[in-house]
């Protein structure tokens, strides 16, 4: 008698402290109710000899679906249903196969969900995961007890007991003080410290708190709206929905808001240090964005200057062609007049002649230095050609483009230019090869000799090309090994309607 007293007691017990666990928890939301519907089972089952085991569904909910009280996958959910089901059957028809079968369903799901989740949920997956094996544990050794006739009764009732107000304790003082949260916070942090751009977020952040379905809106101020990363407007959940909006503001303006599970965020701490981690990702996002943008105003601006340079030596070109060189054309026709009538005088007018003729001749290759003739009339594989006859030794040349933008043409050919004759000046090349294709959205230049190699990149000859392939936006890559041979590759952007191949 002393027993069932005892046990009576140690059952009202067991109960409280389950409610007062619960109790503790509220702020806690889906969790909270379910510790409260535990102990309020639990006390009716005391109460009531029918409903001694309707706990069970409630308790089996709660081991397999903390932190959240919820859960997206179909088989938990079927398990969960099976134990509210079986706590109901059980009341009317024992039946220790149905304990046995239920307790193996539990310690399975509880594993699964331990190893398949992530986030919050992984980190308090482990109190979770000994609560649910514990459970299963004493329903099997109770299952067992009957089944094998162990006559460990008192023993086996008051473990049960132990298991199920120690969870509630447990999991009711990990909700509070459990240091899963600040973990998640700092996963989070380190995560979205390693991005550089706003891309994923909404996926970093289902990562670190377990929610899949979790989205992100950005404030954009002109549409007076948050919009996600496609530009697509955020429906906000209405206020009494499962999804709930936690807006993320920077000294009151709006910056971002996540819709999420209304459980996921119910830790205050989580709420807000989520929100301050995603306020400084955004932020930096920002700044990085801010960089870029004076970055790509520079490279602008330089492409300006290069484009402006190539109008100044066009201008010049057309003023000497108009002027100087039109004058010392007609200087010269005059003097042929002169010498044509047999005005010769002493011989200075075959000395004007002579300067005028070299005179020409100096304003001839000026100009054409100025605004090649080949570059003007025949194009980049003209221009190339031609220079590359200008060389002592044999010059390659494959140009697979056709007309480009005056600028980059320009550039091109002082990129052919001079590296050709950095090679003429220091390769010691017998051979030398230029060509100039197209790689998908690239113009790809290449100069490429047989001479000693060991070019330095960062030699004043090599850097002005650098400088000079860069204004157009592109990049110079030189490979020159000590052991011979030098390749030097210019890949610029190919501007829009540019032919390709």
């Amino acid at each position: 008698m002393a027993s069932v007293g005892l046990l009576h007691t140690v059952d009202l017990m067991v109960g409280v402290v389950v409610i007062a666990a619960g109790l503790a928890s509220l702020q806690f939301g889906r969790v909270a109710r379910l510790l409260l519907l535990v102990g309020a089972t639990w006390l009716l089952g005391s109460v009531f000899a029918a409903a001694i085991v309707l706990h069970r569904g409630p308790l089996v909910h709660l081991h397999l679906t903390y932190p959240t009280g919820r859960s997206r996958r179909r088989y938990v959910r079927v398990v969960i249903a099976a134990a509210y089901v079986l706590s109901i059957v059980e009341a009317f028809v024992p039946t220790a196969a149905l304990t046995v079968g239920l307790a193996v369903l539990v310690a399975a799901a509880a594993v699964d969900v331990f190893m398949r989740t992530t986030g919050p949920a992984r980190k308090a997956g482990r109190p979770a995961l000994l609560a649910a094996l514990g459970f299963s544990g004493v329903l099997v050794t109770s299952a067992l007890n009957q089944l094998l006739g162990w006559d460990v009764d008192q023993a086996v009732l008051l473990a049960y007991d132990a298991v199920v107000a120690g969870a509630a304790v447990v999991l009711a003082a990990d909700l509070r003080w459990g240091r899963w949260t600040e973990s998640t916070l700092s996963d989070l942090v380190a995560d979205l410290g390693a991005a550089s751009d706003a891309t994923g977020l909404a996926g970093r952040l289902q990562r670190a708190l377990g929610d899949p379905t979790l989205t992100v809106g950005y404030w954009v101020p002109q549409r007076a709206a948050y919009l996600d990363d496609r530009g697509e407007p955020i429906e906000l959940p209405a206020e009494n929905a499962d999804r709930t909006a936690t807006r993320i503001d920077d000294e009151g303006r709006p910056v971002a808001v996540l819709v999420h599970d209304r459980a996921l965020l119910a830790d205050p701490r989580l709420v807000s240090g989520v929100a301050t981690a995603a306020r400084l990702a955004m932020t930096n996002v920002q700044m990085l964005a801010d960089i870029r943008s004076r970055v790509g105003d520079l490279t602008q601006s330089r492409q300006r200057i290069v484009e402006a340079a190539e109008d100044e030596r066009a201008r010049i070109a057309d003023e000497l062609a108009g002027g100087a060189q039109r004058r010392l054309a007609r200087a010269a026709e005059l003097l042929n007049h002169v010498a044509a009538a047999g005005l010769t005088g002493d011989g200075n007018l075959a000395l004007v002649r002579a300067e005028v003729v070299r005179a020409q001749q100096d304003l001839t290759t000026f100009v054409h230095g100025v605004r090649p003739v080949a570059l003007v009339e025949g194009g980049l594989s003209a221009a190339v050609r031609d220079m590359a006859g200008h060389f002592p030794f044999t010059v390659d040349v494959q140009v697979e483009v056709g007309r480009l933008p005056e600028p980059l043409e320009g550039a091109l050919l002082f990129f052919c230019s001079e590296a050709v004759t950095n090679v003429a000046k220091h390769a010691g090349a017998s051979r030398c090869r230029v060509i100039i294709t197209t790689d998908e959205d690239l113009l790809v230049a290449v100069v490429e000799d047989d001479g000693v190699g060991g070019a330095n990149p960062s030699g004043s000859g090599l850097l002005g090309l650098t400088d000079r392939i860069e204004t157009m936006g592109g990049t110079l890559v030189v490979t020159s090994p000590t052991e011979g041979g030098t390749r030097i590759e210019a890949l610029i952007p190919q501007p829009r309607g540019a032919p390709r191949g």
